[in-house]
């Protein structure tokens, strides 16, 4: 079994390293850069085999393509992959599907996954999500599995989606005691009044939550970050077991994110961050919009039997006169969300419908 961490690095194990991209689509021994044909092939023409010939892959508009096929077991450890435009990365839906599952355990869309739901490139420089310019996608979740682990990604768009990609794994044995990786994509557009956004719903097993993204849309003046996460577990009905006080607190910041003097203020740290802000330029970009991530490595959320998660759509509003202070007021936003959790079982029994691509839109 594999250790982790710098001091697992010295220590051998019976894991063999393996990688898949589109110069060796199997991830097989000594089947890397053998292609004849390819997106490379015109450019490496005068160079011969062995010299990138096949980087990358088209997928064609409404098509699917299979990125990794696995026989297990063994244990995805890192992912990276581009694309242009970038107005691909809400516009195709990245898949995973454990132990030949038919439904998948991961469902988002493309950029959302990687903390880029807004179609513009964003620094992200945390533990397990590293985004990179101009759009270089990384992710570090864990994927162990037993007998099979597939990825897809399918384009939504019009276009033709040239994507580059590289899924790195390990094959060795994976303890019974292993979860699964799943997650899931759910939005709001917007929330209904007095309503809030549902993260997560009907997830049933033993497992933990280990991370939210945020796509937040502001629809009305003023500050819009009061709503309260709550995590309900293991039977709550209406009152959660965990209740957070406010979204900035739960991303980690602090009074609106709002530094004197410089208005809101972008941070990206290891486990959660503020990492966008898109500003109205008084044209056609007429509404705030931010990108917010919390990673629950060191602080996981443990369920045993059931989950559910929300998030308040609330803002606050002029003050009350007399001396009283400010009130608290529901808001309309665009909020959409993806979140990470590991559980018992390949498949999720309850999840949300595949969005279409009018549902994805944000510009």
């Amino acid at each position: 079994m594999t250790t982790f961490g710098l001091d697992g690095i010295s220590r051998r194990t019976r894991a063999v390293s393996r990688s898949i991209s589109a110069e060796n689509f199997t991830g097989a021994r000594a089947g890397g850069g053998r292609a004849t044909e390819g997106t490379g092939a015109v450019a490496a023409s005068r160079l011969g085999p062995g010299w990138k010939i096949s980087p990358s892959i088209d997928i064609a508009a409404g098509e699917t393509a299979v990125l990794a096929d696995i026989e297990g077991p063994g244990t995805i450890r890192h992912l990276w992959c581009t694309t242009d435009p970038h107005g691909a990365w809400r516009g195709t839906l990245l898949r995973m599907y454990w132990e030949g599952e038919e439904t998948p355990a991961v469902e988002v869309p493309l950029g959302d996954f990687f903390c880029n739901g807004w179609n513009v490139f964003s620094q992200v420089s945390s533990v397990p999500v590293a985004v990179n310019p101009n759009g270089g996608f990384n992710a570090y979740w864990p994927m162990p599995f037993h007998r099979r682990a597939r990825i897809t990604l399918e384009n939504l768009t019009a276009e033709k989606v040239t994507l580059y990609y590289q899924v790195d794994y390990e094959l060795d044995e994976v303890g019974e005691d292993a979860s699964y990786f799943h997650a899931q994509w759910r939005r709001s557009h917007p929330v209904p009044f007095g309503e809030v956004h549902t993260l997560l719903d009907g997830v049933t097993g033993a497992g933990s939550y280990v991370g939210t993204y945020l796509a937040w849309g502001v629809n009305s003046p003023g500050w819009w970050g009061e709503g309260e996460l709550k995590f309900y577990l293991d039977g709550d009905e209406e009152y959660p077991t965990i209740c957070g006080t406010g979204t900035e607190d739960y991303f980690g910041g602090a009074w609106n994110f709002d530094v004197p003097g410089q208005g809101y203020t972008a941070y990206t740290t290891p486990y959660l961050g503020l990492n966008q802000i898109l500003r109205p330029d008084g044209l056609y970009r007429s509404q705030q919009r931010f990108g917010m991530y919390r990673w629950h490595v060191l602080d996981p959320i443990r369920f045993a039997e059931d989950l559910r998660v929300t998030v308040q759509s609330l803002g606050i509003g002029p003050g009350q006169g007399n001396g009283l202070p400010h009130r608290y007021r529901h808001t309309g936003d665009d909020i959409a969300s993806t979140s990470l959790f590991y559980l018992d079982a390949p498949a999720c029994a309850s999840r949300p419908a595949t969005p279409d691509l009018l549902t994805l839109e944000v510009d």
